[in-house]
């Protein structure tokens, strides 16, 4: 944890801020350790401070080495004010993108001769080089969504409907060390499967349909995510060729997620691909993102991407062709970047599957 601290006070130097106030579930988990739903972590370059109420100060007691417990009571903004003047604080920064307009303007009123300044950009970098710890999380949230991969081939049949799969995935995630879905699955079957993001219907799955099951877990706090097409049934020449052509562009940009290249760069190559095919305007999505204690998080891999890969980031690879009245196909590894090359957590096979 104190290596994050110091993390994040180097990121606090770039953007010319003195302290950090961060409550966002995420942030506030990275750098206090307090996995609880409450809770406000005020760093400075000296000090660290974590406030809360009654129902966790025995938690963060126990969670929070290193800070400083505070109890508060109602209103909060007074008790954070407080420990910000404690603390000698002048150039306060706040995460813009999660704290809402009505709370900012309880503590700018509380906080007179204190500059409040927007992380902006800053706050993409918090969290977006894994540690060792972080890697092992996500690796065995990977692990499971595999093995519910592999288990739900053996469940899958023609007149099931979509959400007895998705339900059937979260319930064997969960048995198997989950705490939860990473996000609400999307199983899209037939022609629903040309919808990018299909979460689960009542659709009945019918032979001879596309089916797409993107999914994945959280485990100690940390998401995995992945994405397999299946045929339930034989394909047809259509199906097949589409297949192969999101193969090809999978395969060939995940040789490229490396440290040093842009995100856009290897967006790049999985579009062209694609669009070479006659199907550009049919992969409409960025082809991947970064993943952690979110499961969309920096970087990006999009044609919007400017961000070097480094080492220790987590990104999937999820190219896709998605064409209305036939169906769609989507295939996603979740990837760590490595120095020469990927190092790949999603181990299912990505061959075409009929079932």
């Amino acid at each position: 944890m104190l290596k994050r601290i110091d993390r994040i006070r180097e990121i606090l130097k770039s953007i010319n801020a003195d302290s950090i106030i961060a409550y966002s579930p995420e942030n506030r988990r990275y750098l206090s350790g307090f996995t609880g739903s409450t809770g406000y972590a005020v760093i400075s370059d000296k000090n660290a401070g974590f406030i809360t109420d009654f129902r966790y100060t025995e938690q963060a007691k126990s969670q929070c080495k290193g800070f400083e417990i505070i109890k508060n009571e109602s209103p909060v903004s007074e008790y954070i004010a407080d420990t910000i003047k404690k603390y000698g604080i002048s150039r306060l920064a706040y995460e813009d993108s999660y704290m809402t307009v009505a709370f900012y303007e309880q503590l700018r009123d509380k906080l007179s001769g204190v500059e409040m300044v927007p992380l902006k950009e800053a706050d993409g970098e918090i969290r977006i080089i894994k540690d060792e710890e972080e890697l092992s999380n996500i690796k065995k949230a990977a692990e499971i969504a595999d093995s519910a991969f592999t288990h739900i081939l053996g469940f899958i049949k023609p007149g099931i409907t979509e959400n007895e799969v998705a339900l059937e995935l979260e319930y064997f995630m969960k048995k198997s060390g989950a705490s939860g879905n990473s996000f609400e699955s999307i199983v899209a079957s037939g022609l629903r499967s040309s919808m990018p993001h299909g979460v689960a219907s009542d659709k009945e799955i019918n032979n001879g349909d596309l089916l797409t099951l993107d999914f994945g877990c959280v485990y100690n706090g940390y998401c995995s995510d992945m994405t397999r097409t299946i045929v339930v049934g034989k394909a047809n020449d259509e199906q097949k060729k589409i297949y192969d052509i999101v193969l090809r562009a999978q395969m060939e940009a995940l040789l490229h997620i490396k440290a040093g290249v842009l995100g856009k760069d290897v967006d790049k190559i999985a579009r062209n691909i694609i669009g070479d095919a006659g199907y550009g305007d049919n992969f409409g999505h960025g082809l991947g993102h970064g993943v952690g204690l979110a499961v969309h998080e920096e970087p990006r891999l999009s044609i919007s991407g400017n961000r070097v890969l480094e080492k220790n980031m987590v990104v999937t690879d999820e190219p896709g062709i998605y064409i209305p009245g036939f169906g769609g196909v989507r295939i996603e590894d979740l990837v760590v970047v490595g120095e020469d090359g990927p190092v790949v957590y999603s181990m299912s096979p990505k061959g075409l599957i009929e079932l």
